[in-house]
């Protein structure tokens, strides 16, 4: 019994010590490019394709995995759309946005795209990829991206 309990204590310990990654999302882009940080409202016409270019006149690329429900919850409360409306958004200009499966596709296909941009959980980013900062932040620091 106090075995049991020493368990249930230490498991809750640990839950309550261990911060919570749920939903942690990171801006990526490709290594080639120069943007290393932009605010969000920068990073808000980007996800909307108002702003096409980059500073250095490459042409951007939005890579999106839909099935994410991270990436989903922030591009929603960074765009101030309900889901409804992000899905209505997303279908009108689906021949601007790269969908892919995967986190794994994202960094694969941001890594191998100068122009691309795209959203993956903190836990997926590699090496492959700059991890940009929002508003001065790095993820997982309070205020990075609304999550």
């Amino acid at each position: 019994m106090k075995t049991t309990r020493s368990a249930v204590l230490l498991t809750l310990a640990l839950g309550i010590a261990v911060p919570c990654f749920a939903h942690h999302m990171a801006v990526v882009v490709s290594k080639e490019n120069a943007v290393s940080a932009m605010t969000s409202a920068q990073l808000s016409k980007i996800l909307l394709a108002e702003t096409k270019r980059w500073p250095d006149g490459k042409g951007i690329s939005l890579v999106l995995h839909p099935a994410s429900a991270g990436e989903a919850e922030t591009l929603q409360r960074l765009n101030k759309m309900s889901a409804q409306q992000w899905q209505a958004w997303i279908r009108e200009h689906k021949d601007l946005v790269k969908l892919v499966d995967s986190d794994h596709d994202v960094l694969s296909y941001v890594a191998s795209t100068p122009g691309a941009i795209g959203l993956v959980d903190v836990r997926s980013v590699d090496d492959r990829v700059t991890v940009v900062r929002v508003d001065g932040k790095v993820p997982m620091e309070e205020g990075y991206l609304p999550h």
